[in-house]
């Protein structure tokens, strides 16, 4: 995510693809279109921060930890308003959405009984 940040690696956009233009460096995931959403893994990166952190305050094993779920689900839009010209008023909403990491500890490796 460090890579997209500093524009060293790109993400593919196979699903929107009428907006972003046709980027070279999309040929090593073989597809055309791509961009930098910087803010975006931003965020991601805090909220792994974050994970790690209560990871720690709950008294887990970070290093035997994995995210065993990740979800994200559109939430209420933000509503603001905007002015316009000859005294309109348009609503100016922000798309929020709500992001949700399982983490699990894994266990240690244990062997059977009957082998042995």
């Amino acid at each position: 995510m460090e890579r997209v940040i500093d524009h060293t690696s790109i993400i593919p956009f196979r699903r929107f693809t009428g907006g972003p233009g046709r980027q070279a460096m999309c040929k090593v995931h073989k597809h055309y279109n791509g961009r930098f959403p910087e803010k975006s893994v931003r965020h991601v990166i805090g909220l792994l921060k974050n994970l790690k952190s209560n990871a720690e305050s709950k008294g887990l094993d970070v290093e035997r930890c994995q995210i065993s779920h990740v979800a994200t689900q559109r939430a209420v839009n933000g509503r603001r308003r905007t002015y316009r010209a000859h005294g309109r008023i348009s609503p100016y909403l922000a798309s929020n959405c709500h992001v949700e990491f399982h983490l699990v500890e894994k266990n240690k490796e244990v062997e059977r009984a009957d082998k042995q």
